[in-house]
């Protein structure tokens, strides 16, 4: 039990990246506090973790978009609280509408998928830290996506999003560094079966491409013992050699 007691959030966790997080994270032995909008999502998850007999973990019903800051302080309250602290935060919320032009798009999907990959992320971060470093060691992971890292057409907003959720993430890390106690990294997960994906490229042939549970290995390397002092990184899952 690599993670055993370790406490970790996931938002988005209902997803297929974030499903596979809880799955693994949870069967390594950590108590898992699932984070999503959709209550039909966040029961599957739960039920999947129960049934491999992992720690029963705590589902949190939570619109990212909506959210208000208060929202946000109340969580945050409820986990120091309940669990006293907190060994890892893993930011796997998304929202991808679709590739559009910039003169096309919509101002309220604007800020609706800015608010969800970009604004959440930093809040729920801010909020967490003092919950965070009440551990010997955390881990802070953003996920982040290789097709718009170069700041290609068309991204529009959710390209922006993930390239400013990259800068956050190395200037978290700089400022927590001196701690030695929150690590802060970005996981690239690369083109792999999910629902994501599907709906980006729809016309892609899937059976090429690996499936979402490939990023297993990558979960466990970055909330486990292996990745401690590793910190302001961006690490590609199909290239990490574990």
């Amino acid at each position: 039990m690599l993670l055993n007691k370790n406490v970790i959030l996931i938002t988005g966790a209902g997803g297929g990246v974030g499903s596979v997080a809880a799955l693994t994270l949870a069967q390594a032995g950590a108590h898992i506090i699932l984070l999503d909008k959709s209550i039909a999502k966040l029961e599957k998850i739960y039920d999947a973790i129960v049934a491999i007999g992992a720690p029963d973990p705590i589902m949190y019903p939570f619109d990212l978009a909506g959210a208000t800051e208060s929202d946000y302080l109340e969580l945050a309250e409820r986990i120091d609280t309940s669990y006293g602290l907190l060994q890892g935060l893993l930011h796997c919320a998304v929202e991808f509408i679709a590739f559009t032009p910039m003169a096309l798009l919509d101002t309220k999907d604007w800020g609706h998928s800015l608010n969800v990959n970009l604004n959440a992320p930093f809040l729920l971060s801010r909020v967490l830290l003092s919950v965070l470093k009440k551990s010997k060691h955390a881990s802070i992971v953003f996920v982040s996506d290789s097709a718009v890292r170069n700041a290609q057409a068309y991204t529009g907003a959710y390209g922006v999003s993930k390239i400013a959720l990259e800068a956050l993430a190395k200037i978290l890390a700089e400022e927590l560094e001196s701690s030695q106690k929150i690590r802060v990294n970005t996981l690239i997960p690369g083109p792999v079966d999910s629902p994501l994906r599907t709906r980006a490229f729809p016309g892609e042939d899937k059976a090429e491409l690996p499936p979402v549970t490939s990023l297993a290995g990558a979960f466990l390397y970055l909330f486990g013992e292996a990745s401690i002092g590793v910190t302001g990184q961006t690490i590609n899952a199909q290239t990490l050699h574990l």
